[in-house]
């Protein structure tokens, strides 16, 4: 709590100046518009009530057509898609990110990331390999807490999903027309951008959506004021009358009648924000179904909730076996990433992802900057954009404590400013062969399973960090970062001396020792937040991401990935939405489905 308190304190002022008004949206005509009015269809979770007047099944009990498990980057468009036809309820365990100035400003990015409050937009935990790590708890998912780089999956990546490449091609559009956008690109990014260019990471592609080897520009889900756009606003092409959002409903579990040949999904139990329980109910129709969309860690750990799991973990905290599967939850992956700080003669402007180096060796390159700490905010916390946590730390991954972050937030504000101007340069396994696990620990959805990645266990993985590093070192020195880094040999010599202290500037000095380069991947690897896997297809779900051994329940979201698409899954995961609720529509209604 003691970082979340120095975090209230620090921001609270800049939190009403950027705010002013409580209500964020904008209209298409782009005036201020209250969430209320153009989400009529969102409410709080107490608010729910089971029996309805209207309902289809006679006995006085609402149900639904689809039941949607997490309002998330899948899960939104997923929902706005399906109500288009039919009946759907769709649950998320986080609030509305609209008037949150953390998830709404591109320049409080790692704010959000820094708080750890119950009240968050993103829920801290720390993965058994020692890196700390984020995940959404908002609805609009992951696309409220990540850096807003928009860029699609390569054609390869969609044949080996089995994937229509026509609806592909349709079902991203869709998302773009709504929310995405062009980036004004920022100095930094175009001194990547050249730097890139000069190493041989060739040919410019421009400004593209499109995956393809070389430099390139994507798009952005920042529009050019520095407003966020998630995943949430693409319900506004939801239709109204068909669609319940509730929002601080938190699923406990999947309900199954068992007395069948196979377990059948019924209904969800969730708790409210008042912690009171609510069941809610699947239409008996036939084709109705409850989709799990709560993202690499929250689908695995909801279907082990529900029963659906090794038998031997299930039974170990007592949850009745539904179905006994041993890969729910295996096979888990991230894509390490590894940073360079650069640091500055000068202020730096804000920046996140907008360009990006797709090699041949299996890496992408990236950048960010202007998020260090400054004068004003030297002793606040900053997230994963902060040296204290480990972005830029020495310390191994599993001695990266709470009072080692502390320890050094408390030293730091004797460290030179000069140390926090800069920027960083990323590097990114593309497909990472390390595997893990999610594992449950405690029964209470609340609760973070245990997280397991694995980072660097298999030995091409770490080659191909050790070709990153070196990559980021000749971007560092090509001379498009010259204007950055001219420093008078006072400053420099400073800079370097403090390095250690201050945990910056962590140029390896000798890159011709493989060995040293290997062991500067494993202690300083962090998250990109990319995570995939636990739900494979072929071992948990069927190519159409029905659950196996079930009916009535299907995954759709990242959770079903082998490989994290592209050099970041956000366009991806939202198109999937979109794909899968016209291709249900379309199995179901055939012609009459009008999509």
């Amino acid at each position: 709590m003691e970082i979340s308190k120095n975090l209230f304190t620090c921001f609270i002022s800049l939190f009403f100046s950027l705010v002013g008004k409580d209500q964020l949206p904008f209209s298409a005509a782009g005036k201020w518009e209250p969430w209320e009015d153009r989400y009529p269809f969102i409410r709080e979770a107490s608010s729910f009530s089971s029996s309805s007047s209207s309902s289809n099944n006679g006995n006085n009990i609402k149900t639904y057509d689809y039941i949607i498990v997490g309002g998330g980057t899948a899960g939104c468009p997923l929902a706005a898609t399906l109500s288009q036809k039919f009946s759907v309820l769709l649950l998320e365990r986080g609030g509305v990110p609209f008037a949150n100035a953390n998830v709404s400003f591109m320049q409080n990015f790692h704010i959000a990331l820094a708080d750890t409050s119950p009240s968050s937009a993103s829920q801290y935990f720390l993965s058994t390999d020692g890196v700390f790590n984020s995940r959404a708890r908002v609805l609009g998912g992951g696309t409220c807490i990540n850096a807003g780089f928009y860029t699609r999956a390569g054609p390869s990546y969609i044949k080996k999903a089995g994937w229509d490449s026509k609806l592909v091609n349709e079902s991203y559009p869709w998302i773009e027309k709504q929310i995405v956008h062009k980036p004004n690109l920022a100095p930094w990014q175009r001194a990547v951008r050249d730097s890139l260019l000069e190493i041989g990471i060739s040919p410019f592609n421009g400004f593209t959506y499109d995956h393809i080897y070389g430099t390139k520009v994507g798009g952005t889900i920042f529009d050019r004021f520095g407003r966020r756009h998630t995943a949430a606003e693409l319900l506004a092409s939801a239709n109204p009358k068909k669609l319940d959002v509730l929002v601080h409903a938190t699923v406990q579990k999947i309900d199954f009648d068992t007395s069948g040949k196979k377990p059948r999904a019924v209904g969800v139990i969730f708790k409210d924000e008042n912690g009171n329980q609510h069941k809610a109910f699947l239409s008996k129709r036939k084709g109705s179904e409850i989709i799990v969309s709560s993202g690499a860690i929250g689908s695995p750990h909801i279907l082990m909730l529900s029963g659906i799991g090794p038998k031997a973990e299930l039974e170990k905290l007592n949850i009745p076996v539904v179905l006994d599967n041993k890969f729910v939850g295996q096979g888990m992956s991230d894509n390490p990433l590894n940073t360079i700080f650069v640091p500055t003669n000068r202020h730096v402007e804000q920046s996140l992802i907008q360009t990006v180096g797709i090699t041949k060796e299996g890496v992408y390159i990236e950048a960010s900057s202007g998020f260090g700490q400054s004068g004003d905010s030297i002793r606040c916390n900053h997230g994963v954009a902060s040296a204290e946590i480990g972005q830029l730390s020495t310390i191994p991954p599993k001695q990266r404590t709470f009072e080692a972050i502390e320890a050094y937030r408390r030293s730091k504000k004797n460290i030179p400013h000069e140390l926090f101007r800069g920027g960083f340069i990323l590097e990114k396994i593309a497909t990472p062969l390390s595997r893990g696990n999610i594992s449950l620990v405690t029964t209470n959805a609340d609760d973070n399973p245990s997280i397991t990645f694995n980072y660097f266990s298999h030995p091409r993985d770490l080659k191909r960090c050790v070709d990153g590093i070196r990559i980021v070192e000749k971007i560092a020195k090509s001379k498009h970062f010259t204007n950055y880094t001219q420093c008078d040999k006072e400053t420099l010599d400073k800079l370097l001396n403090m390095s250690v202290q201050a945990n910056v500037n962590l140029i390896p000095k000798h890159t011709n020792n493989t060995q040293s380069l290997e062991q500067f991947c494993k202690d300083t690897v962090i998250t990109i937040w990319h995570y995939h896997g636990g739900c494979h297809v072929g071992k948990v779900i069927a190519p159409d991401y029905r659950v196996l051994g079930v009916h009535r329940l299907r995954v759709i979201d990242g959770s079903t990935f082998e490989e994290s698409p592209g050099t970041n899954p956000q366009a991806t995961v939202m198109m999937m939405g979109r794909y899968m609720g016209v291709k249900i529509l379309r199995e179901r209604l055939g012609r009459a489905a009008g999509l």
